[in-house]
């Protein structure tokens, strides 16, 4: 019946998407966590990741089941699950652990990534694109990936230029968070998210970055055709979107 109601052009809701609400529920759920902690662990680990990891464990060990919680890492395996992206740009890689997570999500996305490789980013090794490229393949990344170094603010319009009809089915933004650079690495690719496509912007909570909230909801409303969702219960926050048409 419902088959033949799309057929005969029937539509009152456009095509079936997933929701902001849908991905939250997944990205908390008890089933998702199990999974993330068979290998976080397993992740190259620096000190963050270390405290991450025993975060997790400590909130499901307390809370079990009830524990509603939300980070960058579990919204981005939660993402990759659901959407199965063919395609995935990132701006702030480092260490490759967000990659990672899209990468046992989703094995075969192609991926590309743009950072400058700021030695010492918060105070943490940045060992550079072999070492996540290593990483990847530890985690069963099956698809391309490409880095492209320098300033996003420069290497992200130049890439849009030479490939104009590009579209990526997930984004994420972590790199530069001043409140002028977030925005602009923001409207530099949210034009080119899929619709139906999820795009994440990290720390709107973070203590030393007060402001990216208000950069997130100004991005909002820039582009209505965003449908998003916010996280601020505890830890550094996370936001992402769903572009609904």
């Amino acid at each position: 019946m419902l088959n033949s109601l799309f057929d005969a052009g029937v539509n009152h809701y456009g095509p079936v998407i997933l929701t902001p609400a849908t991905l939250a529920a997944f990205a908390t759920s008890h089933e998702l966590l199990d999974e993330l902690l068979v290998f976080h662990h397993l992740l190259a680990s620096d000190e963050y990741v270390q405290y991450v990891d025993a975060y997790y464990r400590a909130g499901r060990q307390r809370f079990g089941r009830h524990w509603h919680y939300m980070d960058i890492s579990t919204v981005l395996f939660a993402a990759s699950r659901l959407v199965q992206p063919t395609t995935y740009l990132e701006i702030g890689v480092r260490r490759g652990r967000s990659a990672c997570m899209v990468a046992r999500g989703c094995p075969s996305v192609h991926i590309v990534a743009f950072d400058l490789w700021v030695q010492q980013y918060a105070g943490m090794e940045n060992p550079g694109p072999d070492f996540v490229r290593e990483e990847l393949q530890k985690h069963g990344h099956t698809g391309t990936v490409s880095f492209f170094d320098g300033d996003s603010h420069t290497t992200i319009p130049a890439f849009f230029s030479d490939y104009p009809d590009t579209t990526f089915d997930m984004i994420t933004v972590d790199g530069d968070h001043s409140e002028a650079g977030a925005f602009d690495d923001l409207c530099n690719v949210i034009p080119f998210l899929s619709v139906g496509g999820v795009l994440v912007f990290d720390d709107i909570s973070h203590p030393a970055h007060p402001y990216l909230l208000q950069v997130w909801q100004k991005t909002l409303m820039r582009f209505p055709f965003l449908s998003g969702y916010a996280y601020t219960d505890v830890g550094y926050g996370v936001a992402f979107a769903v572009r609904t048409g």
